[in-house]
């Protein structure tokens, strides 16, 4: 099952307030406080319809059970625009987490999970433009695989990972990579707004073992290895973070990036393709002048 997050086609508005099935002030997807927008909604693909669901996908769910309440009618996928499928309270990464990233960046192989955050202002949408900041000189592409949480969760045992997750998606943890090195501490160098490309759906019944993950920078593969090659599995992952913070649904966790790391520059594309699951686009542009 895929899940999306998205916008009407502006021309559904009046069809969706004045026909029988539409929506209205006592509607549950009106109620969601993370949907400001009225045209914003949660949705169901399949294959190129979209449609609408009654309210978001994290709440009261039994993980691995859920069925989306559909409401009003589907849009093809083509003419609706795409937003990050989450609305995390917090975005969780991992650094270092294969061996060959750590080596090309000069450090050592971690002997527990290195963990940053991303400020949820950081989230950027499939398409959305990543804004290269004045104050840098260096902006680095990351692709990832994301695991976007379904439970709330704390002190979480490695085998039961499985039970608080709601499903995948693609992340690019875009860094800004000489403010990085500058700080001593990431917050800056990751942090800027649009720096969290993610989407460009969940994916409930995705199987992340064995998958192959691949940046492109205008269609030259930058990035390509194999989840195989993680150094901390998801569930070690979890298991660790849950020790000191509690996920909310919602939550998502960048598992790490390979090896291939680099530059890119205003003008430039970004891809992040993951086996089995999609693809995220966003392109490259320059801060405006204040």
């Amino acid at each position: 099952m895929r899940i999306v997050r998205f916008k009407f086609p502006a021309l559904a508005e009046e069809e969706y307030w004045n026909n029988d099935e539409g929506l209205f002030e006592d509607d549950p997807f009106l109620a969601d406080p993370l949907l400001s927008d009225p045209l914003e909604s949660w949705g169901l693909l399949v294959e190129d319809l979209v449609y609408p669901v009654a309210d978001m996908p994290f709440r009261n769910i039994v993980v691995g059970r859920y069925a989306p309440q559909i409401y009003g009618n589907p849009h093809l996928l083509e003419n609706v625009e795409l937003l990050a499928p989450v609305t995390p309270s917090k975005i969780v990464c991992v650094g270092r987490n294969y061996a060959a990233h750590a080596a090309e960046l000069g450090n050592e192989v971690p002997t527990e999970p290195l963990i940053f955050l991303k400020p949820p202002s950081s989230l950027n949408i499939p398409g959305g433009e990543v804004v290269y900041p004045a104050i840098s000189s260096r902006v680095d592409h990351e692709g990832e695989l994301a695991v976007v949480i379904g439970k709330r969760c704390r002190n979480l045992r490695a085998e039961d990972a499985d039970s608080v997750i709601f499903g995948y998606t693609i992340a690019n943890d875009v860094t800004a990579r000489d403010l990085q090195k500058q700080d001593g501490q990431w917050t800056r160098g990751k942090g800027f707004d649009t720096f969290a490309p993610i989407g460009p759906w969940i994916d409930t019944t995705f199987d992340p073992a064995n998958r192959q993950v691949r940046c492109l920078v205008n269609g030259e593969v930058r990035q390509d290895a194999n989840t195989a090659d993680l150094i901390f599995p998801i569930g070690r992952i979890l298991e660790h973070v849950t020790r000191f913070m509690t996920l909310e649904a919602g939550d998502v966790i960048l598992t790490g990036t390979p090896e291939g790391v680099g530059p890119v520059q205003p003008g430039d594309v970004m891809t992040v393709e993951i086996e089995g699951l999609g693809s995220l686009t966003n392109p490259v542009v320059a801060e405006a002048e204040a």
